[in-house]
């Protein structure tokens, strides 16, 4: 897998999470697909160093958007926006 497939993957996956959620505008997009490409190139990296994977297998594929997801799911835990429940 090529690195222009792996930021691809990481666009998509950041683009498409985004638009899922309601109310997004540009800037939060825009940090989607960059915390996609990153979390991409993280599992990447981290599996072609580790010798869980080569460039050419579809685990490449796979982790790429497992780590995509995961970094972009530690970013929402983290900097959850929106209202908070309060019970009084």
């Amino acid at each position: 897998m090529t690195l222009v497939i792996t930021i691809l993957i990481g666009i998509a996956i950041g683009a498409m999470v985004e638009l899922l959620l309601p109310g997004h505008s540009a800037a939060e997009l825009v940090l989607a697909m960059l915390l996609g490409t990153a979390g991409a190139l993280l599992g990447r990296l981290f599996g072609e160093r580790t010798g869980l994977y080569g460039t050419d297998e579809p685990m490449a594929v796979i982790a790429s958007v497992i780590s995509a997801i995961v970094v972009l799911g530690i970013y929402g835990l983290l900097f959850r926006r929106g209202k908070t429940s309060r019970r009084h």
